[in-house]
């Protein structure tokens, strides 16, 4: 797993690992490996700082910490279930209707791959694409939710891509359901960081492919916005602490190849690095 620096995230990810200070209100959670044994930190400055306890429960800050430089991080949390939305962005949408609700699917928890660790396309994949996408942590046991409900429900946010083989999604090999087209293994990098405190409903989001911007959008173009989604989840499925929703991506996406690699970036989050082979 390639080590995700300080240095690389400083200059798009200034709120997640410069030297100032978080924005009041503002939380970056990390998770990293400390010896064999994953552990949480707080973001601060140069520095994560170990917490012990709950994370979405009761949790008291340490006085150990450890250069955030020196750190391989681990995708943030280990979830009960992950899902996510399709078409949910209106650049994405185009000339299709748009679904009345939250077009909801599962990812298998397996999918999931850590920041700076390799995205690998199956030998047999051809038409495997990048998805952008602004992802939210439940942080509460949450069932039948209203919107106000589901808003303190979210824990935070991080970045997310939702790796997709269009062939198996829609094309002439698609499969009953999207079990491999959205979930095979490593389809679901995430990560830097987790976020509190910031405004879900207005973030610049960016995805690069080899140093190129291929998607730009704000998560104010959302169709159905974070708590909308969580409040619609909760109607049907119990929402644990941990679980993840990724949101969906905006405007159009494209066929990754192995050596390229692929950015996707969230203003306040910081940038999700992989490579893929």
């Amino acid at each position: 797993m390639a080590r995700i620096t300080r240095r690389t995230l400083l200059a798009a990810a200034p709120v997640l690992a410069s030297a100032a200070p978080a924005p009041t209100g503002v939380t970056q959670f990390v998770r990293y490996l400390r010896g064999n044994e994953p552990t949480h930190g707080i973001v601060e400055g140069d520095l994560i700082r170990r917490i012990t306890g709950d994370l979405f429960g009761s949790f008291k800050t340490s006085k150990e910490t450890v250069k955030f430089s020196t750190q391989k991080l681990l995708y943030p949390v280990q979830p009960s279930k992950v899902l996510a939305v399709g078409l949910n962005y209106k650049s994405h949408i185009g000339n299709r209707t748009p679904p009345a609700n939250p077009e909801i699917f599962y990812k298998p928890i397996t999918c999931l791959q850590h920041p700076g660790a390799d995205i690998v396309i199956p030998k047999d994949s051809k038409n495997t694409h990048y998805e952008g996408e602004l992802v939210i942590v439940i942080g509460k046991h949450t069932r039948n939710a209203s919107a106000a409900d589901a808003k303190d429900a979210i824990f935070g946010v991080t970045c997310g891509n939702d790796v997709s083989e269009r062939d198996w999604q829609n094309g002439a090999q698609k499969d009953l359901q999207w079990w491999r087209a959205k979930g095979a293994d490593t389809f679901g990098p995430l990560g830097p960081g987790i976020v509190r405190g910031l405004d879900y409903a207005n973030l610049e989001l960016s995805t690069k492919l080899n140093g190129k911007v291929v998607q730009h959008s704000n998560t104010s173009d959302l169709l159905f916005d974070c708590p909308t989604i969580v409040s619609f989840i909760s109607r049907y499925v119990t929402l644990l602490p941990g679980d993840l929703i990724y949101t969906g991506t905006p405007g159009s996406t494209q066929r990754m190849s192995p050596g390229d690699t692929v950015e996707v970036e969230i203003a306040g989050i910081g940038t999700l690095f992989n490579r893929v082979v």
